[in-house]
């Protein structure tokens, strides 16, 4: 746990009116602090090693798709949080990435200060440049809580967003199939 940042959670008490030494906050600042460290923990993960060799050679040429993966981010603006799901697809072109590397790429940019458009490239960039792909898609759904708490206050509105790479820009029956097969079409 940091203390510099368990100091900060401190003074944030302080400044919105509270008592830090009142019993329920006396560990405040410190669980805070540690939750603030998981929640960002996508600043300490490289890609390289977040993959560790998971690629698997495969004839496969056909449509890769791994759907609701749940996500959690912070919004970079607010720092509250955003609750969603990811939908990844890549074709491939001789080699198959391990199924649970995909929602640990996901994770691992998801776990930083983010706006959910960065995000969605991210996700996209990374699947192609570990994959070498022909092709990589990604839909992000998401709730965002500095829509829905403050501001506006629109409770039912979810944001999506899609990066579409290779053949999924350039083709749009490959695009539409991915999209029915997400269950974006009807």
């Amino acid at each position: 746990m940091n203390a510099s940042l368990a100091e900060h959670y401190r003074e944030i008490l302080v400044g919105v009116g509270e008592n830090p030494e009142r019993e329920g906050l006396l560990d405040t600042p410190k669980r805070a602090a540690k939750a603030m460290q998981y929640l960002c923990n996508g600043y300490t993960m490289s890609l390289e090693e977040l993959i560790n060799g998971a690629l698997f050679e495969s004839q496969n040429d056909e449509m890769v798709i791994v759907r609701d993966i749940e996500l959690y981010s912070l919004c970079e603006h607010h720092m509250l949080p955003f609750i969603g799901k990811a939908h990844v697809a890549y074709i491939p072109t001789g080699r198959v990435l391990g199924l649970s590397k995909v929602a640990r790429v996901v994770d691992m940019f998801a776990r930083r200060l983010q706006i959910q458009e960065n995000l969605t490239k991210q996700i996209a960039d990374a699947i192609q440049h570990i994959t070498d792909a022909a092709g990589v898609a990604v839909v992000i759904e998401a709730k965002h809580m500095c829509m829905m708490m403050r501001g506006v206050e629109k409770q039912n509105s979810v944001m999506t967003s899609s990066v579409m790479l290779g053949a999924f820009r350039e083709s749009s029956a490959t695009r539409h199939e991915f999209l029915q097969l997400i269950g974006r079409l009807g």
